[in-house]
C-alpha cells in the first residue's frame, strides 16, 4: 500500500479538490516515485540474473532462473505504475451532486453504524493509496475492488455493504461530491 503526504482541506468543489489530489502532484509524484523504485529493482534484479556468478552450477542450481522472476516481476509492476500514471494524467474529473450516480473521479463519504466516516476515491488505478487531507485519509478504490463494483450507480443515502458474509458491515453513503 502506498502513502501520500499531507494534502490541504479543500473547501471548493470536487474539481478544486481534484486538482489538489492530481494536478497538485501529489498522487503522479508517489505513483512517479514508485516507477523508480521498481524500475531500478527491475534492472538490478535482470543484471544478477544474468551475471556470471548466477550461471547454474548443476542442473538443480535455480539461482538465475529465479532472479529473472523477479526481474519479470518488478518490470511488469512498473509497467502498471506507467499506465496508472498515464491515466491519472490524462482524467477529468466529473462534478457530483447527492442524485449523481457514483462513477469514476467520485470521492464518497461512508458512514458506519457507529459514526465512523471513510472517504473513497474512486479512481482508475493505484488501487489502496492512501492520501492524507485536511479532513483525514482518503483511500483510492477502483471499479475492480468488491467496494468499488458494489458503490458504481449508488447515490448520497444509499447503503452499501463491505466485507465478505457475516463480516459484511454497512454503510451509508452520506456525501459523493
Amino acid at each position: 500500500m502506498l502513502s501520500v503526504g499531507f494534502l490541504p482541506a479543500c473547501t471548493g468543489s470536487f474539481s478544486g479538490y481534484f486538482s489538489a489530489l492530481f494536478g497538485g502532484h501529489r498522487l503522479e509524484a508517489a505513483l512517479s516515485a514508485d516507477l523508480a523504485v521498481f524500475s531500478t529493482a527491475a534492472k538490478a534484479a535482470h543484471e544478477a540474473a544474468t551475471h556470471e556468478e548466477c550461471l547454474p552450477d548443476n542442473k538443480y542450481d535455480t539461482t538465475a532462473l529465479e532472479a529473472s522472476y523477479i526481474a519479470q516481476g518488478q518490470a511488469n509492476r512498473a509497467q502498471e505504475i506507467r499506465i496508472a500514471l498515464e491515466s491519472y494524467r490524462t482524467m477529468t474529473p466529473l462534478d457530483f451532486d447527492d442524485d449523481t450516480p457514483i462513477r469514476l473521479t467520485a470521492l464518497v463519504t461512508l458512514e458506519g453504524g457507529e459514526g465512523e466516516e471513510r472517504r473513497l476515491f474512486l479512481g482508475s488505478h493505484a488501487g489502496g493509496m492512501k492520501i492524507a487531507d485536511g479532513d483525514g485519509e482518503v483511500v483510492v478504490i477502483t471499479p475492480g475492488s468488491p467496494l468499488g463494483r458494489a458503490l458504481l450507480g449508488l447515490r448520497t443515502g444509499d447503503e452499501v455493504r463491505a466485507g465478505d458474509g457475516a463480516a459484511a458491515m454497512p454503510f451509508t453513503i452520506v456525501a459523493v461530491r
